[in-house]
């Protein structure tokens, strides 16, 4: 079913985070749980990661009010990431279909700039994300294979 959620990135405090908001909320993690960088597969030609990336969070999810739900990452500089405040949320969108992922998208794009284009991942997602020509950051993850 088509959701959107609110995606937080954090500067190596994810896990602390969640589990505040988990407290607070008095909810339980969705999706698998905590997920860590450990656990994705080496990007081609990159490095490997240091132990301490590796138990960095990847991706979790907590449901809270009303069917929102909100995610988070750690955003680790040896990954490529740089946190400036108000580059830290995206709305994340996850559409029923890879039609409907795909138009939002160009929508959205349009005027803006792609920071990755739509293709398919690991986790089975077919994501993408980009800022607005307002500046506003937006990711796409379908996991409907049409």
């Amino acid at each position: 079913m088509a959701r959107v959620s609110t995606y937080l990135n954090f500067p190596n405090q994810t896990e602390a985070a969640f589990l505040f908001y988990r407290s607070v909320f008095n909810t339980g993690f969705g999706g698998q749980g905590i997920m860590r960088f450990g656990e994705m597969p080496a990007p081609e030609g990159t490095p490997p990661m240091s132990d301490a990336v590796k138990k960095l969070v990847i991706h979790v999810e907590l449901p809270i009010l009303g069917g929102h739900v909100l995610m988070g990452t750690d955003a680790p500089p040896e990954m490529g990431f740089a946190l400036t405040a108000g580059d830290n949320v995206h709305i994340n969108l996850e559409p029923d279909t890879r039609a409907e992922t795909q138009r939002l998208f160009d929508a959205l794009a349009e005027g803006g700039k792609v920071s990755q284009q739509l293709s398919e991942q690991f986790w089975g997602g077919f994501f993408g994300s980009l800022q607005d020509k307002f500046g506003i950051h937006w990711m796409f993850n379908c996991n409907a294979r049409e």
